[in-house]
């Protein structure tokens, strides 16, 4: 049989360049009312992907910033509070994962835990379960929002396609 190559496997090759950034502003941390958005990437076991690519779009607002997770898989990115998007869609941020494993990038979206109302009439959040609603909902935790991010198993992140 004859090697392998790049084309033919997937692994860990996002640690070449794209994951030497663990955190990105999307804004200056100074902008006022700036959040600041921490999590996970977790596997199907629950354990962390070091070298996975999360990024994050607010469409609205044109904004956009890519971070690396570090050797527990964290990542930290700040924003803009994001706007509410066309169509009566509540203020989210669409985020995008790279990952080994992944031929393709894995699209979601992160809301906010105080528009209840907003995502509460969300035409996205409104076609979903209750439990697949949840993965998609930020929560308020440390110097801002919380939001992992599951890639597999148990409580996995509700995706989209692309």
């Amino acid at each position: 049989m004859a090697d392998l190559t790049p084309s033919q496997t997937v692994g860990p090759f996002f640690s070449i360049g794209l994951c030497l950034r663990r955190e990105h502003e999307l804004v200056p941390a100074s902008t006022e009312g700036a959040i600041a958005i921490s999590g996970r990437v977790l596997d199907g076991d629950g354990e962390p992907v070091p070298d996975a690519v999360v990024e994050a779009w607010d469409r609205s607002a044109d904004m956009w910033g890519r971070c690396g997770t570090d050797p527990d898989g964290a990542y930290r990115l700040v924003s803009a509070r994001p706007r509410p998007g066309p169509n009566s869609q509540a203020p989210h941020l669409a985020l995008l994962v790279f990952a080994r494993g992944l031929l393709k990038p894995v699209l979601t979206r992160m809301y906010l835990p105080d528009e209840h109302a907003a995502n509460a009439a969300d035409p996205v959040l409104s076609a979903l379960d209750a439990g697949e609603r949840e993965t998609l909902v930020a929560r308020r935790g440390g110097d801002g929002l919380e939001f992992d991010i599951r890639l597999q198993g148990d409580r996995q992140t509700t995706f989209f396609a692309l």
